[in-house]
C-alpha cells in the first residue's frame, strides 16, 4: 500500500500527457537536457575563470600601487 505498482504509474503518465501534450512535453525534455550540459560544462571549466581573475586581479593591484607612489605628495 505504501508504493504505487506500475498501473499507477500509467494511469500518472497517461493524465500527464493528456494535459501537457507530447509537443510540450518533448520541448521540456529537450530544455531539461540543454540544462543539464550547460551545468556540466560549467562544472568543468569553473577552475579557468577563477586563475584568469586572480591574474588579471594582480596586475590591477600591482598597477595601481604604481599609480599611488607617482601621486603621492613628497
Amino acid at each position: 500500500m505504501g508504493s504505487m505498482s506500475w498501473i499507477h504509474w500509467v494511469v500518472v503518465l497517461l493524465i500527464v500527457v493528456l494535459v501537457f501534450g507530447t509537443k510540450r512535453l518533448g520541448n521540456i525534455g529537450k530544455d531539461v537536457g540543454e540544462a543539464v550540459k550547460g551545468f556540466k560544462k560549467g562544472m568543468q571549466d569553473d577552475d579557468k575563470p577563477s586563475a584568469q581573475l586572480g591574474d588579471e586581479s594582480r596586475r590591477n593591484d600591482s598597477n595601481a600601487a604604481s599609480r599611488n607612489d607617482e601621486h603621492t605628495p613628497r
